[in-house]
């Protein structure tokens, strides 16, 4: 019609509100993550979850037999003395740790040729457990290097048969894990103590601070999300052992390096009791559990002020 002035359009409304299509493209990134942790991840859990209430060897369907499984568990010596070998494979996280972080305060420093010395603590990380466990066998050989040195530092009154022996075989394989472990750790410490902000170490050092009472009080504090992280691996580590163990000794002499999961190997692998072998790998994740939980307890905000 003329003379007629066109109506302003209405403004288009968007499809999903603002939060709505926020949401959405973060779960689409997440999607193939998630995909992948249900494949290889939750659906294993799962279905060990529910082996370890049947009894399964492969050749045919799972039988469930309910706590059947977990009453042979604490009937059998032979997994009490691997899951307490498990537990005394924990003696190596104090000592890994506290060596990592005084190895990782020696290499944060500006010296000449440090890049050597970091490289160097870190090329037993990358030595595969086959070569590491042949390095030191020959090592613990009644004529091998151990023995040798011992003998002319008069430390030791004979030569050991240390992988033989059923008392110190096992403390000899926590010392490869020990050896192997360290540059690891020493690594993350690093990364830690190069995150601190120096101001507040320079600021510390103003006040009057002594240089042990600024790593005390001021970079130890920083170092608590690394602690807790490195805590937390090693444990979980030392709680699973199982390459050296296999390697060095297979569970020798007589058993008495056997740990949880070459218990859960054995019966899985070996003799073919899947539920069995479910059972037991399900008990040592629910302590591994626990102790993650400790870990977060005792590192939580607030937890250690004494610092």
């Amino acid at each position: 019609m003329r003379g007629s002035r066109a109506l302003p359009l209405a403004p288009s409304r968007p499809l999903l509100r603002p939060r709505l299509r926020a949401a959405l493209v973060a779960y689409l990134f997440l999607a193939p993550a998630l995909v992948l942790l249900s494949a290889f991840t939750f659906a294993p859990l799962a279905f060990g979850t529910l082996l370890a209430f049947a009894d399964y060897n492969v050749l045919r369907p799972p039988r469930w037999v309910g706590l059947e499984n977990f009453r042979f568990l604490v009937e059998d010596p032979a997994f009490g003395v691997a899951l307490r070998n498990s537990l005394r494979y924990l003696l190596v996280v104090p000592a890994i740790q506290l060596a990592a972080l005084l190895l990782a305060l020696l290499v944060n420093r500006r010296l000449v040729g440090i890049l050597l010395f970091r490289a160097a603590y870190y090329v037993p990380v990358i030595t595969s457990f086959a070569v590491a466990g042949l390095m030191w066998n020959w090592m613990y050989a009644q004529h091998g290097v151990v023995n040798w040195v011992g003998l002319r530092l008069g430390l030791l009154p004979r030569p050991f048969e240390w992988l033989n022996h059923p008392t110190l075989a096992l403390y000899a394989v926590m010392l490869v894990t020990f050896w192997k472990g360290i540059g690891y750790y020493m690594v993350l410490y690093l990364a830690g103590l190069q995150a601190v902000p120096r101001e507040l170490e320079e600021a510390a050092r103003v006040d009057g601070a002594g240089r042990l009472q600024v790593f005390l009080f001021v970079t130890l504090p920083l170092l608590r999300p690394t602690l807790l992280l490195c805590t937390l691996l090693s444990t979980l580590a030392a709680l699973k052992v199982f390459e050296e163990v296999y390697v060095m000794t297979g569970g020798g002499p007589f058993g008495q390096t056997a740990t949880a999961l070459l218990y859960v190997y054995q019966k899985a692998f070996q003799e073919f009791r899947w539920g069995l072998a479910a059972a037991a790998g399900l008990l040592v994740a629910v302590i591994g559990l626990l102790f993650s939980a400790l870990h977060v307890w005792v590192f939580r905000e607030g937890g250690l002020r004494p610092w």
